[in-house]
This record gives structure tokens, sequence and C-alpha cells, in this order.
């Protein structure tokens, strides 16, 4: 048998996690770091070194940004 009285307040459960916001300029150096990483291993694999590793050099430098 249903309630006659239900309760007029509704329930809400607690959040579960929390997302700090992200500026735009974050996200930006973020990707730029994705990308250099990207292609520094795929000059890896086509045996440029020199060039994979000048790349890896500007990501760690975009890194620094983070």
């Amino acid at each position: 048998m249903p309630d006659p009285h239900p309760d007029p307040t509704p329930q809400t459960s607690p959040p579960t996690a929390t997302i700090r916001p992200v500026s735009l300029g974050r996200v930006a150096w973020l990707l730029t770091v994705l990308a250099c990483l990207i292609t520094a291993f795929e000059l890896v694999l086509k045996g440029y070194y020199g060039y994979a590793g000048v790349t890896l050099a500007v990501a760690l430098s975009a890194a620094i940004n983070l």
C-alpha cells in the first residue's frame, strides 16, 4: 500500500566528485605538450632522432607552463 502522505522534500545525494575549473590557457599548453610528445614519438619511429630530440625539448619547455 503506497504512503498516503509522501515526504514533500526530495532527498538529494551528495556529490561524488568535484571537478576543478581549468583555464583556457592551461588547456592550450596541455594540448601543445601532447602534440609535441606525439610528434616526437612519430619522429623516433621514422628514425629522425635529432628532430625528435628538439621536439621533446619543446614539449618539456611547454610543460613548464602547466
